[in-house]
């Protein structure tokens, strides 16, 4: 058996955003379940635990006492990576990171990794092994080099599309040839806006979201990457959302 969670399920700015009195903001301040952090996931394994993206800036006391097998990140945007800065500097064994090529990274994280070991680039579509997980990472859409994650652990199989606007045409083909032989079981999307009127740009609104999840029918669908506006929206719409569809809270888990 293996847990997946989301520790964090925020967009760039999180929730409360700085500044802003909106009534969801103002709720988060007062009610820690409210609250969203920078968008992650965690896989903890037999084998260990798998990390996937950066962002929260804990990750040395989270992981202190239990390791940490290897990270995974999408892309190299601050709220991403920017857990790594810390970690970087501590003792032990290296960590290995598995991303995208994106010869940029962030900062002087590349040139100045400390105890991180910054793998060749994962190659898309090609299936590896982390912690007794299949890892295929599948092209995704924004504005700098990113990876979706395929994840199986024996006949289950997770999808992890964030950071994206829609699926690019040869992830589409990839994900439907799968399709024909088995079903997604979890699919974690990327929805940062409420239904827009033109198509947003970077992230998916609610619309292109389940666009995708309609396309792909998998079993089960969390919205993840949420905005302050995406909460203030669900807020004023609480009956929106299609059935096998939810929004993910922060230390939502699921057990495969």
């Amino acid at each position: 058996m293996i847990r997946f969670s989301l520790p964090g399920t925020g967009d760039v700015r999180q929730v409360p955003v700085f500044g802003c009195e909106c009534k969801v903001c103002c709720q988060a301040r007062v009610n820690v379940r409210r609250r969203r952090r920078p968008c992650c996931a965690l896989l903890e394994t037999p084998q260990g635990d798998l990390l996937i993206d950066a962002g929260l800036t804990d990750l040395a006391e989270r992981f202190e006492q239990k390791g940490l097998n290897a990270i995974l990140l999408t892309h190299y945007h601050v709220d991403h990576v920017q857990g790594l800065f810390h970690l970087r500097w501590g003792m032990g064994e290296k960590i290995p990171v598995y991303g995208p090529s994106d010869v940029q990274g962030y900062a002087d994280l590349l040139k100045h990794p400390g105890i991180l070991k910054f793998m060749p680039a994962a190659e898309p579509f090609q299936r590896f092994e982390l912690s007794g997980i299949g890892v295929t990472p599948i092209p995704l859409q924004h504005s700098k080099p990113t990876y979706g994650y395929l994840l199986e652990y024996n006949n289950s199989l997770i999808a992890y599309l964030t950071d994206t606007v829609g699926l690019p045409e040869q992830t589409q083909i990839f994900l439907k040839q799968l399709l024909k032989e088995r079903r997604i079981d979890l699919l974690v999307m990327d929805c940062s806006y409420p239904p827009q009127n033109t198509t947003p740009r970077n992230h998916n609104d609610l619309n292109m979201a389940l666009e995708i999840h309609h396309s792909l029918r998998p079993c089960r669908t969390v919205l993840t990457h949420i905005s302050h506006e995406m909460d203030l929206w669900l807020s004023d719409h609480p009956d929106s959302l299609p059935d096998h569809v939810q929004v993910a809270r922060d230390d939502d888990d699921f057990l495969f």
